[in-house]
């Protein structure tokens, strides 16, 4: 269940039929109650009465302790926000004639682009009639590729757009789990050192 399922859940008096098949709180079905004497029950256990199906026929609720609930359940989502990575887009943009030292720079934020689990889109600009000699942008593209094969593989082979030749990056599994795993032995050594 998710933040928006659980808002729209009723308790108690809020819970509009009749009858209803009561689930109590280990998971065992108690039988079809009428709705005040659903409520009572829940009630003498100290709990509330959650509607968990309401479109079922009679509906479905579930005695439970409902602030408990909603709050284990902000700490699901809590958690899975946390263990959730968004994948950026990086760009790296060179010339055709690039210089090797300028070339190494731009190649080795590529590959930690990728390490760090994001994309890569490597754009090669050409200015005035260098376009027609789009082979040179290329060559460019295809040394990038060699320095980055370890990190990355190719999403999207060079394409020529306009006055840019764009290619994308997509990080290995392998690599993104290189970098979990030395961010989380930072995290143990910084916890060891704190203790």
């Amino acid at each position: 269940m998710n933040g928006e399922i659980t808002k729209d859940l009723r308790i108690n008096e809020q819970i509009r039929a009749r009858e209803v098949r009561v689930v109590d709180e280990a998971g065992e079905q108690l039988g079809i109650f009428s709705t005040r004497d659903a409520i009572n029950l829940a009630y003498e256990r100290n709990l509330d009465l959650v509607e968990v199906a309401p479109t079922a026929r009679p509906a479905v609720c579930r005695i439970m302790d409902y602030g408990r609930f909603k709050y284990d359940q902000s700490k699901r989502d809590k958690e899975a926000r946390k263990k959730q990575r968004l994948v950026e887009i990086k760009e790296v943009k060179m010339r055709p004639r690039i210089d090797a030292h300028d070339f190494g720079v731009k190649a080795r934020a590529a590959d930690r682009f990728l390490r760090e689990g994001n994309k890569v889109k490597a754009t090669i600009m050409f200015r005035g009639r260098e376009v027609v000699h789009a082979e040179l942008g290329r060559l460019v593209l295809d040394r990038l590729t060699a320095y980055v094969q370890d990190a990355g593989q190719v999403e999207r082979p060079p394409r020529l757009e306009g006055r840019n030749m764009v290619m994308f990056f997509t990080p290995r599994p392998q690599a993104r789990t290189q970098i979990a795993a030395e961010e989380e032995g930072a995290v143990q050594r910084a916890q060891d050192e704190n203790a």
